[in-house]
């Protein structure tokens, strides 16, 4: 798939964890997980919009497009 998802890098500039966003988002780990990790195949723009606010970043900090 041409989009990347860099949650995982946001959330090290952030300095917070799996455990304590997916808390904080009301969510289980294992779904956040699959997002981080690249996994996902859709995401809603209301959990993009709860990430951003929770990270205080844009969307395009998380999702990239690449040229495959």
């Amino acid at each position: 798939m041409a989009i990347i998802v860099n949650l995982d890098v946001v959330m090290a500039k952030r300095k917070i964890g799996l455990m304590e966003l997916a808390d904080k988002m009301g969510i289980t780990p294992a779904n956040l997980s699959i997002l981080k990790n690249n996994k996902a195949k859709a995401i809603r723009f209301s959990t993009l919009d709860q990430l951003c606010k929770l990270l205080d970043c844009q969307p395009a900090d998380i999702l990239e497009f690449r040229e495959e």
